[in-house]
């Protein structure tokens, strides 16, 4: 008996819908690196994190805006139609999801940037400290040491 199969799987129109909605609410940090890098206009990535966590290190770019202080202070903050992307520590952590679900019920449209801060350092990725940016090396369990893009 199939550990795989003993629950069959979907149908492949309905499993195209469930991938494409997963899309429509996830991003990840190799794709939010590509549009940072090209400047792409109409996003606004923030952290959600604590200060404590934003001076440890952030996203550059990243707008620092805890979640307990989203509805208080967005107003103003974000330009209107802007797409926000939302990160917190990692996947262990659900503050990113808690970060989207504010702005979505403020009439933002959102993404939670699958990985967090964590999966954007260990690709290698820079990073922003209150000492100057630091790259670390790549963690080769989660992208090719050679460059920090997985080619998917």
């Amino acid at each position: 008996m199939s550990a795989v199969l003993s629950v069959p799987p979907a149908h492949p129109a309905r499993a195209a819908a469930h991938f494409a909605a997963r899309l429509s609410f996830e991003t990840d940090v190799s794709d939010v690196h590509a549009d940072l890098e090209r400047g792409v206009d109409g996003l606004a990535v923030v952290d959600s994190r604590s200060q404590e966590a934003w001076w440890q290190g952030h996203l550059p770019g990243a707008i620092h805006l805890p979640t307990a202080e989203i509805g208080a202070r967005v107003s103003g903050l974000l330009p209107a139609g802007v797409v926000v992307v939302t990160y917190c520590w990692g996947p262990g952590c659900n503050g990113a999801t808690r970060a989207a679900l504010e702005f979505a019920r403020l009439g933002f449209q959102v993404k939670e940037m699958i990985g967090g801060y964590e999966y954007w350092v260990r690709e290698g990725l820079p990073v922003q400290t209150a000492e100057g940016v630091i790259v670390r090396p790549i963690d080769d369990l989660t992208a090719p040491i050679a460059e920090a893009a997985c080619g998917c």
